[in-house]
């Protein structure tokens, strides 16, 4: 049924540009820095291992015992610096590690030390703790070299600590105090809108700090590839997502906002859910430890949507998160996560063959991407070359993605076999037979629909005149501003006289994939809104006394037995496999969670004169 029957609006997205950004010479301003609710140094000590040697905090705020094991991951000792994110009891922190040389025996001729904040997390999905990242990181280095020298530390402390009247503040920018938050909920169900997800809007004439983790989308489809479509999907069911890494930790802390920013729900998609339906966004956790263990424990507890702790909001508890971990044990543990995603180690970069991340279930179920993920992504990063390479695309900067050669498979048979689920036999059969059956053209047909549906994820995002406008009357536009204008001016900071068209690359990756989300979790509102009409007529017309021969089937309906029934073609609208079982198992869940009903799902297959043949 057309979403306009529900009252749906259209999706319509149009990505921002910053024409003052190429017509101006003058390097733009960082947005003001958020206040801080602690600021802390840790030291390692050969025989006390890491503790705090200087802290200021307001009152009521813990650190002993906490910020040590949070902010320094198991690893780190290997490597010369790194940033590490974490949340504490409702704060999201930010730790600058660095490990120099010294002449100094008795510390082994090495200086490991952190210096972190905390900021309060009504502040956005990380608190905006990464526009600290650049002072921090210049703090530890100095300290390296002078370590009884705190006078920064005072003198950061006494700019940037949250003061009463910040309080207020703050509330502006919180997701309860967000404009497009809807006015009239469901009963019982909380819909806040997040402020800073990638997130906040930048005052005009700002730009945005170079550490904001969602740099790191381009890296994200690069280190994946299609794998990142099954992770996407577990995003979407909230499943409790646990990336096992190696330190340095800031790229995969980097990877779990990018997951969580990728997985959210735009907003007119979520006014037609289910009012019991799970949180518009994945709950990100980011570094997590062995210390962890006993919240993870407890979030999973039944209820905890109700009391759970305050790291990310009360509704968020116990509703699936992602996080990160250098510590292996958490890996084995398979009660505390749904989805484990193992990262090759650091050295592999150098190895003659690629290594993929694996992702399992537990009990060690591999997941693997789809036949359809395959086609999809080398679609997707298809519509990223031809981005970069139309007009006004300013030359690739580090922290872009280079295009692979598209005229190529992106992987070889070796790696297809490893990330990818081999063609299944009933497939195999199919394509066999209707090529036969119509010498070809039905496979071209259903080629050029499947092209068509990728086509239309892309549509206007490669346009040189990316604009995102607000319509009036209507919020069809406003998640996706929200998830993307904080990222307008990014490259300004390094070349002011960028073109404005520069970071098109990572805007329209997270506008991909909120398209994506949108399609699949539309084309079902339609499948359960005409299952629900049809059920209506049914009922009338039984009220009636006409009595169910009169609809040609038995009184006891199918729907009753099996819930919606889901069919190919609809399995096809929603950009997923038709002859996957694990997506027709991830149709009946989202279903189940965001529609509140049982689903069947029809495969695809050949009937001769009545007999199902394949």
């Amino acid at each position: 049924m057309a979403a306009s029957r529900r009252g749906q609006p259209e999706l319509q997205v149009r990505l921002p540009s910053t024409p003052n950004v190429a017509t101006t010479s003058m390097p733009l301003p960082l947005p003001d820095l958020p206040p801080i609710s602690a600021l802390f140094l840790i030291n390692f000590d050969v025989k006390a291992g890491y503790t705090i040697s200087w802290k200021a905090s307001r009152p009521g705020v813990e650190l002993e015992g906490v910020v040590e094991y949070k902010s320094l991951p198991s690893g780190l000792h290997t490597v010369s610096e790194d940033l590490i994110y974490f949340v504490h009891d409702g704060f999201a922190g930010l730790s600058a590690f660095i490990n120099a040389p010294v002449e100094d025996t008795e510390t082994r001729n090495a200086r490991m030390l952190a210096v972190g904040v905390l900021v309060p997390l009504s502040y956005g999905r990380l608190g905006r703790a990464w526009r600290h990242a650049e002072s921090l990181k210049a703090m530890a280095s100095a300290l390296a070299v002078t370590s009884k020298d705190t006078s920064s530390l005072e003198q950061y402390w006494q700019k940037n600590q949250i003061r009463d009247e910040a309080k207020d503040e703050s509330a502006v920018e919180s997701p309860s105090a967000n404009p497009q938050t809807p006015s009239k909920l469901p009963q019982g169900h909380a819909r806040n809108r997040s402020a800073s997800d990638g997130t906040a809007l930048l005052p005009p004439g700002h730009r945005l700090s170079p550490f904001h983790p969602a740099w790191s989308l381009t890296k994200l489809l690069d280190t994946f590839g299609p794998l990142i479509f099954p992770i996407h999907r577990a995003a979407l069911l909230r499943k409790r997502i646990l990336i096992s890494s190696h330190a340095p930790v800031q790229e995969a802390c980097n990877f779990v906002y990018d997951i969580s920013i990728l997985s959210n729900i735009p907003q007119p998609t979520f006014d037609i859910l289910s009012a019991s339906s799970p949180p518009h966004r994945l709950r990100p956790l980011f570094s997590i430890g062995v210390h962890d263990i006993p919240f993870l424990v407890d979030d999973a507890k039944p209820g905890q949507n109700i009391d759970g702790p305050p790291e990310t909001g009360n509704m968020e508890a116990g509703t699936g998160w992602i996080a990160c971990t250098t510590d292996s044990i958490l890996a084995k543990k398979d009660t505390l996560w749904d989805v484990l995603v193992t990262m090759p180690p650091p050295y592999s970069s150098n190895a003659k063959h690629r290594a993929w991340p694996k992702l399992e279930a537990p009990l060690g179920v591999p997941i693997k991407a789809t036949q359809r993920d395959l086609r999809r992504f080398r679609s997707l990063m298809a519509g990223l070359a031809r981005l970069q390479a139309s007009p006004g695309t300013s030359p690739v900067t580090p922290r872009t993605l280079a295009p692979p050669d598209t005229s190529d498979p992106f992987l070889d048979e070796a790696e297809e076999r490893e990330v990818v689920e081999p063609l299944s036999w009933t497939a195999l059969a199919y394509n066999g037979f209707m090529w036969w059956a119509s010498a070809g053209e039905q496979a071209r047909s259903e080629q050029a629909e499947e092209s068509a549906h990728d086509a239309d994820l892309f549509a206007e995002l490669a346009s040189p005149s990316m604009r995102m406008e607000r319509e009036a009357g209507g919020p069809r536009s406003a998640d996706l501003s929200t998830s993307v204008a904080s990222l307008l001016t990014r490259r300004a900071s390094a070349a002011p006289t960028a073109a404005p068209d520069e970071a098109r690359a990572e805007l329209a990756i997270i506008a991909y994939f909120h398209r994506l989300t949108t399609q699949i979790l539309g084309t079902l509102a339609d499948v359960v809104e005409s299952t629900s009409d049809e059920d209506e007529s049914e009922s009338d017309v039984e009220g009636m006394g006409i009595g169910s021969a009169l609809l040609g089937r038995p009184p006891t309906r199918e729907v009753d037995a099996q819930g919606i029934r889901i069919g190919s073609e609809a399995v096809a609208r929603m950009g997923l496999d038709v002859w996957s079982a694990t997506d027709a198992e991830f149709a009946r869940a989202v279903v189940a969670a965001y529609f509140g009903r049982r689903a069947s799902v029809e495969g695809k297959g050949v009937e001769v004169c009545g007999v199902r043949v394949c």
